[in-house]
């Protein structure tokens, strides 16, 4: 995997950040119910098909949709720069079929909606989306909507679309098979995993304040009976604590803090950190190592799997 960003111009829609991403699931009521007694968002709108949930200011960051079967990841949102009727046809004219609709959800009356390539998920692009009027401050309830992890077995063509046409950029990779991409100063708003077969959801991620707000969020889901898989630790790659469990459908979430930062673009090294290896710390190619999928100790033998 090259290690220089593939964008070589102007990106036809520049994303500034990750708004949603939304679960196909055949028991809205029971999804609903984790997001909001167990996770601590707010439902914005709701009825038995559907549930639009937020951690605060956006409109929405998560979507429950009842279908037949439990899919995650059918549908990721992402807030853009400028003109969206721009980046409409700049989509175009680089071969993609895009569609402009008004009726993708409430909040967001102008999207942009095409498949994202090589995962089977259906991508949406939109612009100042409508308030949800939730106060999300010192809530028990994550602080936003972090990142999301997908497989695809086209990762070279799936970093390529995400850098030259969303015009994200490139700050880890592990090996030859895991990629982190970043759309504002996070480390990583999506992060692609290659596989031989597999596309879909690998995890999704909301952020904490700090790490007491992570203890107290782990804390609440052992009352509620939801018991971690992985963690407490610290990755490598972008040096967040995180904690893993599954929700009521299976779907692995992660909750994490002490993302890396870049504030400067210009420098292009992360904020330093105590724990970084480096100083400064650069985006990198990672070693396969358990150090890097959890500097603070073991790695279980279902997570190497993985």
């Amino acid at each position: 995997m090259t290690e220089t960003p593939y964008t070589t111009g102007e990106p036809a829609a520049p994303v500034s950040k990750l708004g949603y991403v939304t679960f196909d699931t055949p028991d809205v009521e029971r999804m609903t119910w984790y997001y909001t007694k167990v996770l601590d968002l707010e439902v914005v709108e709701q009825s038995h098909d559907y549930a639009y949930l937020t951690t605060g200011a956006d409109h929405h960051c998560v979507v429950i949709r009842k279908t037949d079967g439990v899919k995650p990841r059918s549908a990721v949102g992402y807030e853009v720069w400028g003109s969206l009727g721009d980046a409409h046809q700049r989509l175009k004219n680089a071969g993609y079929d895009v569609e402009r609709r008004s009726d993708v959800a409430p909040g967001t009356p102008d999207v942009l909606v095409m498949a994202e390539p090589s995962t089977g998920a259906e991508l949406h692009l939109f612009e100042n989306p409508t308030p949800s009027g939730v106060d999300g401050r010192a809530t028990l309830r994550p602080t936003k909507l972090g990142h999301v992890a997908a497989f695809t077995t086209e990762l070279e063509r799936l970093q390529g679309f995400y850098q030259d046409l969303l015009g994200f950029r490139w700050s880890d990779t592990i090996g030859d098979f895991f990629v982190f991409l970043r759309c504002n100063a996070d480390h990583h708003a999506a992060n692609f995993l290659r596989s031989v077969n597999r596309t879909g959801m690998h995890h999704i991620a909301y952020e904490m304040r700090d790490p007491n707000h992570l203890i107290t969020m782990v804390d609440h889901l052992a009352k509620n009976d939801f018991r971690l898989h992985w963690g407490p630790g610290r990755h490598g790659p972008g040096h967040n604590m995180f904690t893993y469990h599954r929700d009521p459908d299976g779907n692995t979430i992660e909750l994490f803090t002490q993302l890396d930062l870049i504030l400067d673009e210009s420098k292009g090294y992360f904020e330093p950190r105590p724990w970084h290896e480096n100083y400064p710390q650069y985006p990198r190619t990672w070693e396969v190592d358990i150090a890097t999928i959890n500097m603070w100790g073991p790695v279980t033998e279902s997570e190497l799997e993985r």
